[in-house]
């Protein structure tokens, strides 16, 4: 992560962080290739960050979605809003509303974040690539994904034994030569047998963030998706 902030603020210091267009004056004098194939400074989870809109994610105020799991004929849903600025964030629910500030919490509050936390996490796993500490990666060229049986690159991230809400736990994203994320793999405690195997899918791009909305096993009788996104 700190590696990964000297390098925005260099970047910065040529060209705006809210667009990677540049004039020929300012091509002459640095060209950043935000891709580790092309770029070796920068780490493969880095470029996953940077393709799914990490440079943006400083201009962002506010964020909405709706977190939905549908497991056969049952549905489930929440809604949060986040203020990433200020850590500010509401739930809301069938049953209820609450809102909280993340440098202020208490028990029934962290209760409410773990919940935030793994709902923010399948909505932006790719930019927590480059947020968490205490993460070991690992990589693989070519490697059989899952569900569709593609032969894709494969990226292996395995958290530290303390801290977080989950700690130890191991996941493989599943990415072709664009850095966009097709499947991944979710092993608890980093187990050798996967917890939970689903796609990323139906990509849509909101004020330079890119997410994919839906998330299925393959089977189809399990999907969560996202709804009622909204970036400011």
């Amino acid at each position: 992560m700190k590696k990964l902030l000297a390098i925005l603020l260099l970047i910065c210091s040529f060209t705006s962080c809210n667009e990677f267009t540049k004039s020929s004056e300012e091509k002459n004098a640095r060209e950043f290739i935000p891709d580790h194939d092309k770029n070796p400074v920068i780490s493969t989870a880095e470029t996953i960050a940077l393709k799914n809109g990490y440079l943006q994610w400083n201009e962002v105020d506010k964020i909405d979605f709706t977190f939905n799991v549908d497991r056969g004929e049952s549905h489930f849903e929440r809604s949060w809003s986040w203020e990433p600025k200020t850590e500010n964030v509401t739930m809301r629910s069938a049953k209820d509303t609450v809102s909280y500030n993340r440098s202020q919490m208490d028990s029934i509050t962290r209760k409410i974040d773990a919940s935030f936390i793994n709902d923010k996490y399948w909505l932006l796993a790719p930019f927590n690539l480059a947020w968490d500490e205490g993460t070991t990666f690992s990589e693989e060229e070519n490697s059989v994904a899952p569900v569709s049986k593609d032969t894709l690159r494969k990226l292996t991230v395995v958290y530290g034994n303390e801290g977080g809400y989950t700690p130890g736990d191991a996941y493989d994203f599943f990415f072709g030569k664009d850095y966009e994320i097709k499947e991944w793999v979710f092993r608890k405690g980093n187990d050798s047998v996967p917890s939970m195997i689903n796609t990323w899918e139906d990509y849509e791009t909101f004020k330079g963030i890119k997410i994919a909305k839906m998330h299925q096993d393959s089977t189809g009788n399990f999907k969560l998706y996202f709804t009622n996104i909204s970036v400011q």
